[in-house]
């Protein structure tokens, strides 16, 4: 569990759980390093070659290439360090210290959102191929969920920490693709430089807002595992302005449905972290509560001589 005591952070858990999270940070750190560099180059190419097709007939879809090819390597650049983070972690994760937990949550994310992110063009322009970059999540999410779950917590906080930060992060990575979708579409819009109508330039304010919300989802990360109120806050904060801008746009571009799952996704990150019995593990006001039960004084119906009526 995690004990808070003059503003530091002391993380308890099994011998055997710290254990494994070493291992698991050994390897998919390892594996972040060598491997991951191969396979998002394998990923990419073949969306290129695919689009260098497609804007034959298609030119709209030109700013794929400039965009794709900016980002691509810009999370194959952030899973590199997240590895190197995570081989650097590892002894103290094995000898428990608290400092490891914000650190390393952090680090899995980077390539759950990258590999997430990937996998969309992928599946979009390459037909008939292993979605690769499939590969590059799961083994960010492997290190996510077991990090979560492995602590020492009762079952709902386990439910409260899967299910808020499972949807952050699933959030994070939509708010991501719909800032990357609208740059795309700015790049090549009828009329450029200027805007024919709402319609487009809506999507001046939906890529920017969604692309400030992400990068507050992904700072609430380590924040809210170290029972921060701002974390918190800022997850709230950033879910709350991805529905308001999601909504409206929504209705303006009804060609696509993106918006309407952002929404979605938006609704379940402030659905999971208002829920009482959630909020209060996610703060650590429930053990704070229980402290001050077991510090409270006894109070005894039994007024009797030689026996106080309160006993402290």
């Amino acid at each position: 569990m995690l004990c808070f005591k003059g503003g530091t952070i002391m993380l308890e858990m099994p011998e055997r759980n710290r254990s494994i999270l070493a291992v698991l940070a050994v390897v998919i750190g390892l594996f972040l390093l060598i491997v991951v560099p191969f396979l998002v180059q394998n990923s990419l190419d073949p969306v290129l070659e695919e689009l260098l097709e497609v804007v034959k007939e298609r030119p709209q879809f030109r700013s794929g290439i400039s965009l794709f090819t900016l980002f691509y390597p810009l999370w194959r650049a952030l899973s590199f360090v997240a590895g190197v983070t995570l081989l650097v972690s590892a002894p103290a994760i094995r000898q428990g210290q608290g400092w490891t937990l914000p650190v390393t949550l952090t680090a899995y994310a980077m390539p759950s959102i990258g590999g997430m992110f990937m996998f969309l063009p992928f599946v979009s322009w390459v037909e008939g191929a292993f979605p690769i970059p499939l590969i590059i999540a799961f083994a960010g999410l492997i290190g996510f969920w077991a990090t979560l779950a492995l602590r020492n917590t009762d079952r709902v906080h386990k439910a409260a920490d899967l299910l808020a930060f499972t949807f952050i992060g699933m959030l994070a990575t939509h708010a991501f693709v719909i800032g990357v979708g609208a740059q795309r579409q700015l790049m090549t819009r009828p009329g450029k430089p200027l805007y024919e109508g709402l319609e487009w330039w809506i999507l001046t304010m939906t890529g920017d807002i969604n692309w400030i919300a992400a990068a507050g989802l992904l700072i609430s990360i380590p924040l809210l595992i170290m029972r921060r109120k701002a974390g918190w806050y800022l997850a709230v904060i950033s879910a709350a302005s991805i529905l308001l801008i999601d909504a409206p746009a929504q209705l303006v571009r009804t060609k696509t449905l993106d918006y309407l799952y952002g929404s979605l996704l938006s609704i379940g990150v402030l659905l999971w972290l208002s829920i009482p019995a959630f909020r209060q593990r996610l703060l650590g006001e429930h053990a704070n509560a229980a402290q001050l039960k077991s510090d409270a004084p006894q109070i005894t119906l039994d007024d009797s001589p030689g026996k106080p009526a309160v006993a402290s």
